[in-house]
Order: C-alpha cells, then structure tokens, then sequence
C-alpha cells in the first residue's frame, strides 16, 4: 500500500531510492538514506527542545538544505509544519507566530541583508509559546543571540534523545493528522491559515507527479518558495515520492539559475510564466540540453511563450496546473496537449478533485478528498468557503469546456462593470500578452463618471510601445467595452510568492 504520511514517504523513499541523490545545495549533498538520516537527527533535536507532537514549527527560511531538513525533521516528529513568508516583515511574521502559537521557530539570520529574527523581536510583542528558536546562519557565520541556537547547536540536541522515541513518534503519526499550516498569500485581504492532512500532501503531490510523468531520472530546480505549496508540496514531496533530485535556488536570479540547468543537468523547472520570459532573452551559449518538462500557471499564458519555451528553451513538455492554497493543485495539462490548448486551460481535474463553475459570474468550486480540513481557528470563514456539500468556494471565475478544460477568466473580485458589461481582465490580459513588446500586463478597474468603471492596464514593456499601439491592438480582437480606456508604462508589476499579481496594491495607488 502507498505511503500516506510524510514519514513514511521518507522511509519508503530511503528503501527504494537509497544511493540515488536526493538533495544538491551547492556543495551540500545527501543521497535518499542519508537524507533520511539527516531528518530523525532533526527530528531527534526538536523532540529535545520540547516539541510534542501536534505542536506548530515555524520556519523562516529560504529555499536551502535546511528548510528542508528543518521542514521534513518537523513532520517526522509529529509536530505540524508552518512555513512563513521570507518576504513578511516582522510584524507580519509575529503576527502569523502568535496565531499558530508556534512552539518553535527556525529562522534565518541573515537572508538579504536582514536577521529575521532581530525583525521579529523588534516589534516587542511577547511569544509566551515560543520556547526554541535556531538562527541560520546563510552568507557567513554569526554570534550567538542570546535565547536562541545556531544550527548545529541545535543539531547536537539529537544526542539526549533516543532514535527509538522519534521512530515511534514518526511511527504514531496518521493520515488524517494535520500535517501543516500554510497561510494564503493575503491578495484580497488578511491571511488565513489553511489546515492540511498528511494523506492530502501525499496524495496531491503523487497527482502532480503523474501528470508531469516526474521519475527517479529527474533533477528538479525547486525556484518557486518552498513557503509555498507549489516550492514545498509540488516539489520537495514530489521528488520524494519519485526519487527526482530536489535542487534548491533561494532567490531567483537568471545566470545563476542558466547557471544551475548547466552544471547540475537540470531536467525539471516548474514556475511562473515570468521565469521563463525573463531566461528566453540570455538563453544564448548556455547548454540547455538537460531540460524536459516545464510546468507554469497563470491566467494568462500566452501560446507563444509556450512555443518559445519548447523550441527555444528546448522543454519536450510544457504544462500549465490551476491551483490555491486550499487545494494544492486542481487541475492541470497532461503530456501531448495542443500548444493552443495548454495555453488557453489550465488542463482537467485531477487528485480526485470535481471541477464545476457556479452563476452568475462563473465561480469555479472544486470538491473532493484534498479539499483542506478548514481555515485555522476561523469557523466563519471556513463555512463562507466550504459548503455543506462540500464544494470549495475558489474566488476565481473560469470556463469549463466539454472535455473538462478549465480555462481561468478571472478573479470575482477582480471583475468590474463597464457600462452593465461585466468586464473580467484576464481576458485582456491574455489578448495583450499575444502583443509583441509586452512582457507583462495587469488590467483594473478604475471609476469613470459615465460609465461607472473602465479598463486601465499596466503595462511592462520590452521595448518602446505607445499608448494607441496597446489600444489598438485591443480594439482589434475585444468588444468595446473590454478595451481599457488608459495604459500606464510600468517597470514590473507587484507580485507575490507564487507569482500572482497584488491588483490591491495597483488600485491602491490609483485610490
């Protein structure tokens, strides 16, 4: 029988995959049993700390070795995982500490020129419930903060506590557990933390893997926030169930990461259409030969980017997923789909999931077996969200063809009313991004006297383009109503961790 807890996974992993390599960070290397070793010395550790199982882990870290040994560790000793944000500021960061009542933290000391830690003891709010927290030292080594562990420190912990009682403890914990807390990106309001099971992680990451036909040959860059479930479950898990090699990159840079597809034979690169826009253009004199599969998402991903990603990037597969927070991974393209088909859908349901849209704007609800246990501590919310049938409120506006194909149209907050017209602005969106010059474009609505809310898009252009020459090109494939009325030239657009673009901030700043 499969494995359905993130323990046994590690076991199973370490049985079948064994010398194979299992995590490459820089110089660090662990091969799959050694990995599992490395995990129950964390694991070992925290239980020396004083962390029971069920109690909630923090951790502040970027994409390295050891967020994953810290994550995997956590999770191996019954505790339940809670991965935050390294772009929150301290009291963002406090604030998701006090609502998780974290018992211990695992935070960075000096990622991008800030101690995480310093940030967060900055605001003086008292954590009474935090009772370990292990600074990371990244760029260079750092003195002891008082009250707190380095690393190794840490590590050496592991040595007053038995491999006997953490094997046991790996060994009690159950699939319907709560394996984690991830908090949703807060684009349309404040945060909510979202309650998964160990069988869920399990089961999502083995759907993904199998549309994306992931195996133990592998070498997957992980460039998207181990934070977020498509950096942690739709790539750490998944290379543990496949035996693919998990690569990490802590900050997205494109020669560093031409530079990791050279040297570490990368075969795997799922991210935001953003990513492989911005490696198209310095692609030249790079062997980009390793490269296989590509698996992005947005509501607008032009088919001539997917074009240039096979053709120029060389990826045999590109997929595109549709997923949230809530449910991880939803739909999404599967091998030998039309270019046209991957770019205009997100592809068809998977992970057991049902896939329906709703009057009178389209919203799309998802149900089925990895719909989340519930937002944390917030049973309002979870009712607004969940209904008693067990369909998953998504927020976003989609159409389904007859072959099941989600084709993602929008936000139902996103969408505004332009003369009684309901105007949704991925559809625009997804027209500009076909206009040569545009390498990224976000649509809101903005107030007009007459016709209540017109169109007005933000627009990162690559080379020069005019205002008439955005318009035009909309006038020429939208109906009236949908061509924005303004276009403002723009150096990048807000986004978020996964990608998404922050629309609140763009409207804040026309408020």
């Amino acid at each position: 029988m499969p494995p359905t807890t993130i323990p046994a996974v590690l076991r199973a992993a370490a049985a079948e995959f064994g010398a194979a390599e299992a995590l490459a960070d820089g110089g660090f290397r662990l091969d799959f049993r050694q990995l599992l070793e490395h995990v129950q010395r964390v694991a070992r550790a925290f239980a020396a700390s004083g962390v029971r199982p069920g109690d909630r882990i923090a951790i502040v870290l970027p994409n390295t070795a050891e967020w994953v040994l810290a994550a995997l560790g956590a999770l191996y000793s019954g505790a339940v995982l809670v991965p935050v944000n390294t772009r929150f500021t301290g009291v963002e960061t406090t604030d998701l500490l006090v609502r998780s009542r974290a018992r211990a933290l695992v935070v960075a000391a000096d990622f991008l020129g800030t101690d995480r830690y310093a940030a967060i003891r900055a605001t003086g709010v008292e954590l009474p419930e935090l009772t370990t927290v292990v600074r990371v030292p990244l760029d260079q080594p750092h003195a002891c903060v008082p009250g707190t562990l380095g690393w190794e420190e840490f590590l050496a912990r592991a040595e007053t506590v038995s491999a006997a009682e953490v094997e046991a403890r790996a060994e009690a914990v159950r699939p319907d557990d709560v394996s984690d807390i991830l908090f949703t990106s807060g684009t349309t309001g404040r945060s909510k933390g979202v309650l998964s099971a160990h069988r869920q992680v399990v089961d999502v990451a083995a759907a993904w893997a199998r549309c994306g036909e992931v195996t133990a040959g592998d070498r997957y860059l992980v460039v998207n926030p181990f934070f977020h479930s498509f950096g942690y479950k739709a790539g750490i898990v998944v290379c543990l169930l496949t035996g693919a090699a998990i690569v990490p990159q802590a900050v997205f840079s494109v020669p560093e990461t031409l530079e990791l597809i050279e040297r570490e034979r990368i075969s795997a690169l799922p991210g935001a259409p953003t990513i492989f826009q911005s490696l198209l253009p310095e692609r030249a004199g790079r062997d980009l030969s390793s490269l296989r599969l590509a698996v992005t998402g947005a509501a607008s991903v032009p088919a001539s980017l997917v074009r240039r990603m096979r053709s120029e990037l060389g990826f045999d597969t590109v997929l595109t997923a549709y997923g949230l927070t809530e449910a991880v991974v939803v739909t999404m393209c599967r091998p030998g789909d039309e270019v046209e088909l991957v770019a205009a859908t997100s592809g068809r349901a998977t992970a057991g999931f049902e896939v329906a849209t709703r009057p009178p704007a389209g919203e799309v609800v998802v149900r089925g077996p990895n719909v989340m246990l519930g937002y944390l501590d917030d049973p309002e919310a979870t009712a607004k969200a969940l209904d008693q049938q067990g369909w998953l409120r998504t927020g976003d506006v989609g159409v389904l063809d007859k072959a099941g194909n989600l084709a993602i149209t929008g936000r139902v907050k996103d969408m505004y009313i332009c003369g009684g017209f309901n105007v949704y602005p991925a559809e625009i969106e997804h027209a500009l991004t076909e206009l040569d010059g545009v390498r990224d474009v976000a649509v809101i609505g903005v107030a007009d006297a007459r016709l209540g809310e017109v169109g007005k898009a933000f627009v990162v252009p690559a080379d020069g383009l005019s205002t008439e020459t955005v318009l035009g090109f909309c006038r020429g494939r939208l109906a009236n109503y949908k061509v924005p009325r303004s276009v403002e030239f723009v150096t990048e657009l807000p986004r978020n961790a996964s990608g998404k673009v922050l629309k609140r901030l763009l409207s804040e700043e026309k408020a």
